[in-house]
């Protein structure tokens, strides 16, 4: 195999992996195989696991690696929002479809970015000007009128879930050691989880009991293979891409979910949904356009 053709398939592969985390969340919920509480812990606990075995087998391939480095690449504060991604994430995915769900999810991701390189003191240009508030005017188009479809609160959830992943994601700039980062950072959100899920036990009721097999093999598998195997191939992938190419290619992702949505859960696709993603992801495209001829 080819370099060229490697890195390709590893994108692909990468690219699937985070539109799977969207399908298999709405699988297990939707079905009603596990609650949220336990989809977000069983996916989290197997991505931290996960994570720590690649890292101590690249630690094995370069011995100047310690593991205490590992630990110390992450950070509390990246961790808060990696679990706030997590939680929002699987509570969001309680009323909103597959494809609605990721638009909502990466779009807000990638203007929470573009926000936060303004607020750094970049910039914007006219025609990232014109990206920025089309991109935010099909967000309302996708709420509004009717505030049932896709569900306000699912949308509110999921942009929070967004905006905390558009965090984690800026943070992870100042890691020379990505993959070891995101281990160290998943292995922090289980205190936090543990915190979180004894307040959702007193005010839901919370039990491990409450989630079936199936539901169970569902977030381990979108923990272990899709978030921890997949981020590990995008981390690997990124140094061979520039910024903008690595933006406009998860913008791919809303789509291959919706697509899978329609295969594996039966959703439908409307013309509501269309014109609300051509709007999100056109304008998310026009800001990354306007940052490229500005470069």
């Amino acid at each position: 195999m080819t370099a060229s053709l490697r890195l390709y398939v590893l994108i692909a592969l990468s690219l699937l992996a985070f539109a799977a985390n969207s399908i298999l969340c709405r699988l297990a919920l939707d079905g009603g195989l596990i609650d949220p509480a336990n989809f977000t812990m069983w996916r989290l606990v197997s991505g931290a696991i996960t994570l720590a075995l690649l890292c101590v087998l690249q630690s094995m391939k370069q011995n100047s690696t310690s593991l205490k480095k590992v630990w110390l690449e992450g950070s509390w504060l990246s961790a808060v929002s990696l679990f706030i991604y997590a939680i929002g994430f699987s509570y969001a995915y309680v009323t909103l479809e597959t494809g609605i769900g990721a638009l909502i999810l990466f779009g807000a991701v990638q203007l929470t970015l573009i926000l936060m390189a303004v607020w750094a003191g970049q910039k914007l240009k006219s025609l990232e000007w014109i990206g920025l508030l089309v991109a935010f005017a099909s967000f309302v188009y996708l709420v509004f009128p009717t505030l049932s479809s896709p569900s306000l609160v699912g949308f509110i959830l999921m942009t929070f879930a967004g905006i905390a992943w558009g965090l984690y994601t800026w943070r992870g700039k100042i890691s020379s050691l990505p993959l070891f980062a995101t281990a160290s950072n998943f292995i922090r959100t289980v205190p936090i989880l543990i915190i979180a899920l004894i307040c959702i036990g007193f005010l839901e009721g919370y039990s491990l009991t409450t989630a079936s097999s199936e539901g169970i093999l569902f977030a381990i598998v979108s923990g272990a293979l899709m978030s921890g195997v997949g981020y590990a191939l995008w981390y690997a992938v990124l140094p061979s891409l520039s910024a903008s190419l690595a933006a406009v290619l998860q913008l791919l992702v809303p789509i291959i979910a919706t697509i899978g949505g329609v295969i594996f859960a039966s959703e439908a696709v409307t013309l509501h949904l269309i014109i609300a993603t051509a709007g999100v992801l056109g304008g998310v495209l026009l800001v990354i356009l306007g940052k490229k001829k500005k470069a």
